[in-house]
């Protein structure tokens, strides 16, 4: 460590410093007072020993006794010798232009070790020639640095041999060579002295003074280095200043309510407030823990440097001395990161220029905005929410000295364990003591107008939070499921250009996406409703003690999305279980940058084939084939999940082939409308991107950017009509929603609002929201009427009713796992009342396996995705107390015989008639009796009877079936011979 001298001598004292081993001696700077006993009088020169006894000629001859002898008078000069009797050599000392002292007389003082020190008003160093060899001559020259500005120092004579004399000298003497060991020495032959306009001597002097002033410490060094060389750096220093060096800030989503922080993403977490944001205690309770002097010094405290200095030299503990505005530089300054005396200098100076431009107030709020608290919280306020889950504004005093007291070190490091109080309540204790105490002894508590110290009772245990590994970290989120809503507000953000991707568009405003939630501190308002969230996750997902994946198979995943069909919020999203895997509900994009993600639907997009027959002018009760065929050119057979003649035969109306789930009948509506219009349908509803099936990995199509004629039928043929091509879960959910809002479509979306901070006045200012709200009209209402008058029976067919006898919509889907297999991959359920529309698939999580429940049973749409689905509806409605409301009833549009199925056959008779003929001859028993019952006549599967074509036929419940219609079917896309 360096050295810190005094630098409060006498005016017009003379420092003479020995010899000692050096040639040249030193007249520079050291670390030693002017004589031992540390006192001399003004005007009195303290004369250093030359290596004998001898005579010094100070403007007159003066004769040195040994050690031991003395010189009578009153200008006499007692010199011991170093070594020996030696012939003594004058010294001259010259003139030096400098003020007058009175004459004083000349006290040699024992040689110092090291280099002797010009230091302080007056003083001057004048090194004695060596014994044992010529008398040399000392001309006392100019002093470089410590020179007295004013005043004479004038060498008082000496009256020894009746020779009196004076010697005018200025501060600093060029030093002479000799010593023990050296050349003049007792072994040498001794040196003549250089004169005061001896360049050499001088560059010698300045260059040791340079090697000293490095080694001192940096409050000596400042002090030393002059005002011209500080003033100089400190004008001459570009200082960028804070309002340029905005530091990171952490990206905070907020649920629905904007109040519940449902995700923290960011470089950093941080969020920045002002000043009348924090109390004055927290304040108050920083400066005592880290800077009492803050709100009195200009930025450096100098006596603290030169306290902490010395406790450092003297063998103290280590002090560093840094006030808060210093502290602020080193952490807002990149290039005050390495600890060198230049990076202390520096720092000072940009300390004093912070101190110059902004108040203390300012001063503090930037400290509290940037500073380090631990726990991966930077700055008071994202410190205040994690450790005490409040704003910083409502910190009382003992939570503020608790966040104070961390930031001297917030975490464990080597040989200490930090003063979190999660991990060293002890030490965290008595650090708070500390702070607290300096708090009253600076008279920010316990004083007028100030709060009470609070007491170690009151330490606030209680309040403080239990560190979490995820908690408010910058990951907080991204590893829960509400990850995959982080992904799409990023997204959000890009389409409503509010970032760029491209470096050269970047402003002030645009930011990079890739960067703009991690560092550019947006308040975003998202749509998710917590509760209704939680009622998703609690439903769907496996690590969820009692959810319905809980304890099935581990190869089994569940999806879940919900939204609001009268605005397009999404209001509960469950894609996985954090946002850095796969979503499950949504797109994700390979390593090639290809999307993928989607599933086939099965029979659950027959909702679109039904709403494209009736607006193309067919009708629910149009009858249609639907026994299993082998289309023309093809290779492959249409079937009803391998049931080939279904109980309405080739006379199957829409209505019974939707809720039979058959794919016969839908995939001749395909044919007749053209697969075109069902794609159209689709991408109406919110279906934005559907995958072909016969590529590896599988295509995919943006259908609202692709005119649905370009890609119907090739890729996309006429099983589009049963679905085949896989879809993402969201986008089912977008398009059931449109239903559910009799045909007005509002795009899904996530972003509520963003928010930014003004940096000026610290509030906060809306820069996006969800934009408009009307939607577009893009179904027709009596379509949606009519397909939803079908739908609604569809629930209780597959037993899942809601809970209380509320209405609802459904439609279950499943597709086989691979062509010709017997074992399902995907099922799903999806279903609407007028307040929220949800999609549910289960699937596999990696590989493609088989289907099952933990009893063995296959999985179908009717079963695991039903049972998701209703538990997930009734809760919804449960916690957000919708009331029960219709849907609008059937407006049974289109032509009933525009279908390619058989006509009906006659209706029966009416009970108690008799169409035998005459004499009853051809009736079969109990004909006139039966009422409709096979007994009475009308054969099995009649028009109106049980499984009759256009009759309520009973759904098969059985798992696997969707309720007794299709839904295994190839694969691979069917094409024609000549395709």
């Amino acid at each position: 460590m360096n050295s810190y001298g005094d630098s409060s001598s006498p005016r017009g004292r003379a420092q003479i410093p020995g010899q000692h081993g050096d040639p040249g001696g030193d007249a520079s700077g050291g670390g030693w007072s002017a004589a031992q006993d540390g006192t001399a009088p003004a005007g009195r020169a303290s004369v250093a020993p030359r290596a004998a006894g001898g005579r010094a000629s100070v403007g007159g001859s003066a004769a040195v006794p040994p050690r031991g002898g003395s010189v009578p008078g009153s200008a006499s000069a007692a010199v011991p010798p170093r070594a020996g009797t030696a012939s003594v050599g004058s010294a001259s000392v010259g003139s030096a232009s400098v003020g007058r002292a009175a004459p004083g007389r000349a006290v040699p003082v024992p040689p110092a070790p090291g280099a002797g020190r010009a230091a302080g008003s007056g003083r001057a160093s004048v090194p004695v020639s060596p014994a044992g060899g010529p008398a040399g001559r000392a001309s006392v020259g100019s002093a470089a640095v410590g020179a007295a500005p004013a005043g004479r120092a004038s060498v008082g004579s000496a009256a020894v041999g009746g020779v009196s004399g004076r010697a005018s000298a200025r501060a600093s003497v060029s030093p002479a060579a000799g010593g023990p060991g050296g050349p003049g020495g007792p072994t040498g032959p001794g040196r003549r002295a250089r004169g005061a306009g001896d360049p050499a001597g001088s560059s010698r002097a300045k260059k040791r003074k340079r090697v000293n002033m490095l080694i001192a410490a940096f409050a000596v060094f400042i002090m030393l280095a002059g005002l011209g060389v500080v003033g100089f750096t400190y004008y001459s220093t570009n200082v960028v200043l804070p309002e340029d060096t905005t530091p990171p800030q952490a990206t905070t989503l907020y649920a629905s309510d904007n109040k519940t922080i449902i995700a923290k993403v960011g470089t950093q977490n941080r969020t920045l407030v002002t000043i009348d944001q924090i109390p004055k205690w927290v304040q108050d309770a920083v400066a005592a823990a880290e800077d009492r002097n803050f709100y009195e010094h200009s930025g450096v405290d100098y006596k603290g440097i030169v306290r902490a200095a010395w406790n450092n030299v003297s063998g103290g503990s280590k002090q560093g001395a840094s006030t808060i505005t210093q502290q602020y530089a080193r952490n807002a300054f990149d290039n005050l990161k390495d600890d060198t005396y230049a990076r202390k200098v520096k720092e000072a100076i940009l300390a004093s220029k912070l101190n110059d431009e902004y108040t203390k107030p300012q001063i503090m709020q930037h400290y509290l905005n940037i500073i380090y608290f631990g726990r991966g919280a930077h700055g008071i306020e994202a410190a205040a929410q994690t450790y005490f889950g409040k704003p910083a504004n409502k910190l009382s005093v003992a939570e503020g000295a608790v966040l104070a007291a961390l930031i001297k070190q917030p975490e464990a490091g080597a040989g200490h364990k930090g003063y979190d109080p999660a991990v060293n309540l002890a030490e965290a204790k008595s650090r708070w003591e500390y702070v607290i105490g300096g708090m009253v002894a600076e008279g920010w508590l316990n004083a007028p107008g100030k709060p009470a110290a609070p007491t170690l009772a009151e330490y606030p245990t209680k309040t403080l939070k239990k560190p979490s590994q995820g908690g408010a970290g910058i990951d907080f989120g991204v590893n829960t499921p509400y990850g995959n809503v982080i992904n799409y507000v990023k997204q959000e953000m890009r389409d409503k250009g509010l970032c760029v991707d491209k470096e050269e568009q970047v402003t002030d405003a645009k930011p990079l996406c890739s960067q703009a939630l991690m560092s550019g501190g947006y308040k975003i308002r998202t749509t998710i409703d917590t509760k209704i969230q939680e009622a998703a996750v609690e439903t769907a997902q496996r690590s969820k003690k009692g959810s319905e994946l809980s304890d099935q198979p581990p190869n089994l995943m569940a999806a879940v999305v919900a939204i609001d069909p009268k605005n397009g919020r999404v209001l509960a999203y469950y894609g996985g279980d954090n946002g850095t895997g796969t979503d499950y509900a949504g797109k994700n994009i390979d390593s090639s940058g290809n999307p993928y993600g989607g599933h086939p639907p099965g029979s659950s997009f027959k909702i679109y084939t039904l709403a494209a027959a009736l607006k193309a002018g067919k009708a629910l009760e149009s009858r249609w084939k639907g026994k299993a065929f082998t289309p023309e050119g093809t290779k492959f057979k249409v079937s009803n999940a391998g049931v080939d003649n279904p109980e309405c035969g080739n006379s199957c109306t829409l209505t019974v082939s939707t809720l039979k789930s058959l794919n016969v009948p839908f995939y001749h509506v395909s044919q007749d409308i053209g697969p075109d219009k069902v794609v159209d349908m689709a991408a109406k509803a919110g279906v934005s991107m559907m995958w072909r099936s016969d590529t590896n990995p599988p295509k995919g199509y943006d259908l609202t950017k692709t005119d649905p004629k370009d890609i119907a039928p090739n890729p996309f043929f006429h099983v589009v009509g049963y679905g085949q091509y896989p879809i993402t879960v969201l986008d089912h959910a977008n398009g059931v929603a449109t239903f559910a809002n009799q045909g007005r479509y509002h795009k899904a979306h996530f972003l509520f609002s963003v928010e930014k901070r003004d940096e000026v006045t610290g509030k906060w200012k809306k820069i996006a929201d969800e934009g408009s709200l009307k939607g577009e009209q893009r179904i027709d209402k009596d379509v949606v009427a009519d397909v939803t008058s079908v739908l609604e029976q569809y629930p209780a067919r597959v037993n899942h009713k809601l809970d209380d006898g509320r209405k609802a919509a459904s439609k279950t889907g499943t597709w086989e796992l691979k062509a010709k297999s017997d074992d399902n991959g995907d099922a799903w359920m999806i279903g609407y009342t007028p307040q929220i529309a949800t999609a549910v698939w289960v699937g596999n999580v990696k590989d493609r396996k088989p289907l099952k429940l933990k009893n063995g049973d296959k999985i179908s749409g009717g079963n695991l995705p039903g049972t998701i689905w209703e538990r997930f509806m009734d809760e919804a409605h449960k916690v957000k107390k919708w009331e029960k409301k219709d849907f609008p009833p059937a407006a049974n549009v289109g032509d009933p015989n525009t279908g390619n199925g058989e006509a009906p056959p006659p209706p029966p008779p009416p009970p108690g008639q008799s169409n035998c003929g005459p004499l009853d001859l051809l009736c079969p028993p109990g004909g006139n009796n039966g009422g409709g019952n096979n007994g009475g006549g009308t054969p099995p599967g009649g028009p109106g009877g049980p499984g009759g074509p256009g009759g309520p036929t009973p759904i098969d419940p059985r798992p696997g079936r969707d309720g007794g219609g299709g839904g295994l079917l190839p694969s691979l896309t069917p094409r024609p011979d000549n395709d």
